[in-house]
Parts: structure tokens; C-alpha cells; sequence
């Protein structure tokens, strides 16, 4: 599964995102549970699909 695909699934799921970090090509994103917006993973990429996506969001 692509990053891209594991924050669509997460997003697909009820939960929410936010972009924790973006240096050059690679960006941190912190995966939020639905319920009270802890963060419940992270996910770590220099995946341009991903950066593409996160820009258009």
C-alpha cells in the first residue's frame, strides 16, 4: 500500500490529519483518531503522490 492509499484509507475511516512537518521531498503527517484527536500513528514519506496530494488539501 502506497502512502497515499493509507491516508485515504485513514481518511475513509472517520479520521482526521494534519501535516506535522514538510522539509525538501519528505513530509510527516499525524494520522488523529476520530473520537478526541490524539494522535494515533504517524506516517513519514518522500512519496510524491502523497506531497501532491497534502498540497491540494
Amino acid at each position: 500500500m502506497t502512502p497515499l492509499e493509507q491516508l485515504r484509507r485513514w481518511e475513509d475511516s472517520g479520521g482526521t490529519w494534519r501535516v506535522l512537518r514538510a522539509d525538501g521531498d519528505r513530509v510527516s503527517v499525524a494520522l488523529m483518531r476520530c473520537d478526541g484527536g490524539e494522535i494515533a500513528d504517524r506516517l513519514d514519506s518522500d512519496d510524491p503522490e502523497l506531497r501532491a496530494y497534502l498540497a491540494g488539501a
